[in-house]
């Protein structure tokens, strides 16, 4: 099997059918990267120096037509540590939905499987912490009061979108939270939005988990993105550029209302 990045031309083509090698050209470098890993080959940029160290093998390669494509399969591979998720759907915009679907599901379990610590989901942790915000913004005195109540109110956008998400009373649903969250003791402080039964839950409970890690990069990079807007305390304008833009807008709102050529008077 002979896999390159560039064309394989007719010529070369006849040249391996006739001794039964595979040939595909124009293969995209990603793919040229997972086959040559997968079956512990190298890639290499000239036909000199071939030797067993930088040729792989596979147990079986096959050529499989999937809907209207075809796919060049390899498999028992030495090095196999992956697998191929082959995704159909009537229309474009549901396969690449599906496919960002997938793509998330599978970097949270990547990242929960290197970092075992968790936090509830469905929005709990994030009314935890507006709780303990708006507690300890009593104790603070001046304009920071403010700052962190506005921080405290800020957190409960991601149980209010989630409930909105599902279709339901978010107003409500954020009442519940609340109450629970100030009067539920220990157990209260994991209860969450409940997606399933139209109210709040026990995340811990109903297994709706997120990486500890997550939480903390989300908060992390929210609050310095919030810093970063709140610093800036003057733009600078490019007058030139005003009176451009100016003089075009006249000259467009003008076009059309001269006076022009009169016409000839009749005698």
């Amino acid at each position: 099997i002979v896999l390159s990045r560039l064309a394989i031309g007719d010529l070369a083509t006849q040249y391996f059918a006739d001794r039964d090698i595979f040939c595909a050209g124009r293969v995209a470098d990603d793919d040229m990267r997972r086959v040559a890993k997968a079956c512990g080959a190298a890639v290499q940029s000239s036909v000199h120096g071939l030797n067993s160290e930088v040729i792989g093998e596979c147990g079986e390669f096959e050529e499989k037509q999937v809907g209207d494509e075809r796919y060049n399969i390899f498999s028992e591979c030495p090095e196999g540590k992956t697998t191929t998720i082959v995704l159909r759907g009537g229309a474009e915009q549901f396969i690449a939905e599906t496919e960002r679907s997938i793509h998330d599901a599978i970097m949270i379990v990547r990242r929960a499987s290197k970092n075992a610590k968790i936090v509830p989901g469905g929005g709990a942790i994030e009314m935890e912490l507006s709780k303990f915000l708006r507690m300890h913004a009593r104790k603070i005195y001046g304009k920071a009061q403010l700052i962190i109540n506005s921080y405290a109110k800020a957190l409960e956008v991601i149980p209010r979108q989630l409930s909105d998400n599902a279709g339901f009373d978010s107003t409500d649903i954020l009442n519940r939270l609340r109450q629970k969250h100030a009067f539920g003791g220990e157990q209260g402080r994991w209860y969450g939005v409940d997606v399933d039964e139209e109210g709040i839950c026990d995340c811990y409970e109903r297994f709706v988990w997120e990486p500890q890690v997550v939480k903390l990069s989300a908060l992390s990079a929210s609050t310095e993105a919030a810093c970063l807007i709140l610093s800036v305390d003057e733009t600078i304008k490019n007058p030139q550029a005003e009176d451009q833009q100016g003089g075009a807008g006249r000259a467009r709102a003008g076009r059309g209302r001269g006076r022009g050529r009169g016409m000839p008077r009749r005698r």
